[in-house]
């Protein structure tokens, strides 16, 4: 009798100790384990962290981090760090938390606006995906990977058209560059590409004279004919005499895309460049900033007219008169001159 009591409470003693420990087990993956108060919290794990990094980026957000881990441990997690962008939800247990950093990457809306150079743009982006600005800076000037896809060193600005994208935000740089050939490839659709062709110029040209046509006017509605007016000027074969072009060439011969240009001297004219317009005929080798789309679809959408002829508006402002004869340019244009004048503006 004594042995089978004494047996009979080993077992009992087993029993509660299984059931403590099931119960710590239970509760270790099972249990809410998150600190904060928001729905959910974000957390941004790069590519190449450990399990520390992790575990410091949510040290914060768990109520216990040694559960965290020990689960981490089991699943296997601790060897396997994916990066990415995670949403861990409010109330979620350690074995969710896991599961969701193993397969829950998503994605961030990237945004870009036309940015005058691709540093400019490596800058931008670097703030909005993992990639840092160096990395990207040396995939947008790989000279051979442009050639292979049909685009020149003047011409490659083209290939990022200026709108919001879908990320994942570990995105390498040359992921980054490759996501924007395919977006470049599938905005000119075949309906733009029929417009391009029915005006006489290649994507390439369209975006490039799309440029011109951005940094003339900010006013949407007036671009179709500020368009107009170049593809005019075009067919005639008549310089395009844009001031933009002109300031692009003073930047790219001094160096120095960051200093402003309130306005364009006579002697600026005599600038040997490509991009000077006023000594070259036709469109420059290149785009002279990232055009937005409707600057893109202004040129493939102009206004058909018979102005060859604008000059800034000074009883508009923002907006331009436009003539079709060079005698009422001249008019306009001595109008605008007394009052920029007036204003002491130099350069």
């Amino acid at each position: 009798m004594y042995i089978k009591r004494i047996l009979l409470i080993i077992v009992l003693l087993g029993l509660v100790a299984g059931g403590v420990f099931s119960y710590k087990v239970y509760t270790a993956v099972f249990s809410p384990n998150t600190n904060f108060n928001n729905d959910e919290a974000y957390i941004y794990i790069k590519s190449d962290a450990n399990f520390e990094e992790v575990e410091s980026l949510l040290s914060d957000r768990l109520k216990d981090v040694s559960t965290f881990r020990a689960v981490a441990g089991k699943k296997g997690y601790t060897a396997n760090i994916k990066g990415g962008k995670y949403a861990i939800k409010k109330g979620m247990n350690n074995n969710e938390i896991i599961n969701t950093l193993r397969s829950g990457n998503i994605p961030v809306r990237v945004s870009f606006n036309n940015q005058e150079t691709l540093a400019n743009l490596a800058g931008r982006i670097a703030q909005q995906i993992e990639a840092d600005s160096v990395a990207l800076l040396r995939a947008f000037n790989d000279a051979d990977f442009y050639r292979s896809k049909g685009f020149t060193e003047a011409n490659k600005l083209a290939m990022y058209v200026p709108n919001s994208y879908e990320f994942f935000w570990n995105t390498t740089a040359e992921g980054f560059r490759e996501k924007m050939l395919k977006e470049y490839n599938s905005f000119w659709n075949p309906a733009r590409l029929e417009k391009s062709g029915s005006i006489g110029l290649t994507p390439l040209e369209v975006s490039t004279l799309a440029s011109i046509v951005h940094k003339e006017t900010a006013k949407v509605d007036e671009r179709p004919r500020v368009a107009g007016v170049y593809l005019n000027r075009l067919r005639k074969n008549i310089l395009l005499q844009a001031d933009p072009t002109v300031i692009y060439a003073l930047k790219l011969h001094n160096g120095d895309f960051n200093k402003v240009y309130k306005r364009v001297l006579y002697k600026d004219l005599e600038l040997d460049s490509p991009y000077n317009t006023y000594k070259y005929a036709g469109l420059p080798p290149g785009p002279i900033a990232m055009p937005d789309i409707s600057a893109i679809d202004a040129v493939l959408n102009a206004e058909k007219h018979d102005y060859y002829y604008f000059v800034a508006n000074v009883e508009k402002f923002g907006y331009h008169k436009f003539a079709k004869t060079l005698a009422q340019h001249n008019r306009n244009k001595a109008q605008y001159v007394r009052w920029i004048n007036g204003q002491n503006i130099n350069r």
